[in-house]
């Protein structure tokens, strides 16, 4: 298998993993030899209720018996599509009640732009410098990364960075622009928090201006961060969210949630603004509604705050951690070096449990387990990196 995955797939960077998958259940995945190894990753936080949920394996297999993709989005009422839509906004804001689905959450990013820019008439995008939110060449336009931009330039233009959490910046925020997007916790420049009420300032200021605030949901959302959003722990409601990953509870999905005001301006002039054939795909949504409702109908989301305890703690005035980024059960761990960071994840891998690294800080070990995991996998997980880090 290895072979044959090096010859025939794509690959994304010169060393993966390739560990020849099984199976997976709960918080385990097991390779080809029937090794188990402890899931500290959640498919970069998408398996919200970890591996094999049965409640998301029921409501696909109820859908697939009904029908599967019967015509692009928008046409057709399809139950699954429109149950999923009114979950999310009975979980949001009363000015997020809108919703289109679409396929990824990198899609999402590309039509939470046109919405903004299609919606105020202007073209200026205002993002933040170590942002991410997708890889598509729109969502990458607003990627303050140079390093990952510039083989692939010319991009959007008319975007214009800031720095997260920099006040001073915010006086960039004009009359010419169109939309602020920002992620709500900064994934792959750290797991960094917005600190001294940051995003409520952002929003005022695009208020002062007339522009629209995009936050970025991708990671934070769907109970990751002890709340429902996570904009909600930062008193801030934005314009438009965006969400995917852990949406799905392991499959393919995203939106893009505003106002009806808002969203309506994509229905005419032109018609049709966006477009997605296998956006909210019946399949998919019946897998999201499934996750929604399991996670707003549990503990889950308060137990990601008491989770996150058992964590910190297990490391706390550990000499090798520097930092303890970001929030619930979505935590970076801030080691003295990037050496020191892959040294822990290769050989926690070794020892049976998934760490993984984040886009932009190499002194980052990546927590972000299913919500799902118990008190004794997140103890046992945090015992292996303490092993390496005790030996290093």
């Amino acid at each position: 298998m290895k072979t044959d995955f090096l010859k025939y797939q794509g690959q994304t960077t010169p060393h993966p993993l390739a560990i020849e998958i099984s199976h997976a259940n709960g918080s385990y995945i097991y390779d080809a030899s029937g090794k188990k190894m402890l899931d500290f990753v959640a498919g970069v936080s998408a398996n919200s209720l970890g591996h094999n949920h049965p409640k998301i394996n029921e409501a696909i297999k109820n859908q697939l018996e009904k029908y599967t993709h019967v015509m692009v989005y928008g046409e057709f009422i399809q139950q699954a599509q429109l149950d999923l839509c009114k979950a999310l906004i009975k979980n949001s804001p009363q000015n997020l009640n809108s919703v289109y689905l679409v396929n990824s959450g990198t899609e999402a990013t590309e039509g939470a732009l046109k919405l903004a820019k299609r919606f105020t008439g202007k073209s200026e995008i205002i993002a933040a410098k170590n942002a991410y939110h997708g890889n598509t060449q729109g969502a990458m336009s607003v990627c303050g990364a140079e390093q990952q931009n510039r083989p692939f330039r010319p991009l959007l233009p008319g975007v214009k960075f800031i720095d997260f959490n920099n006040e001073n910046h915010l006086e960039k925020i004009t009359s010419k622009t169109a939309a602020v997007i920002l992620e709500t916790i900064q994934g792959g420049a750290g797991f960094i928090e917005p600190t001294n009420s940051y995003l409520h300032k952002v929003k005022q200021r695009c208020e002062e201006v007339g522009a629209l605030l995009i936050l970025d949901e991708i990671q934070t959302g769907v109970g990751r961060t002890g709340t429902f959003w996570g904009f909600e722990n930062y008193n801030v409601s934005p314009n438009i969210v965006i969400t995917g990953k852990g949406l799905g509870g392991g499959m393919p999905i995203g939106a893009f949630i505003s106002s009806y005001e808002i969203m309506n301006s994509l229905k005419e002039h032109p018609k049709l603004g966006h477009i997605t054939t296998f956006g909210g795909h019946p399949v998919i949504a019946a897998a999201g509604l499934a996750t929604v409702n399991e996670i707003t109908s549990s503990n889950l989301i308060q137990e990601t705050l008491r989770k996150e305890k058992i964590i910190r703690n297990a490391f706390k005035n550990h000499p090798k951690i520097k930092e303890i980024r970001g929030r619930g059960l979505m935590l970076a761990l801030i080691v003295e070096s990037p050496e020191l960071s892959s040294k822990v994840i290769l050989e926690s891998l070794d020892k049976g449990l998934i760490l993984f690294w984040l886009l932009f800080e190499g002194k980052a070990i990546r927590i972000t387990p299913p919500l799902t995991i118990s008190d004794e996998e997140l103890q046992e997980g945090c015992n292996i990196i303490l092993e390496i880090l005790n030996k290093s």
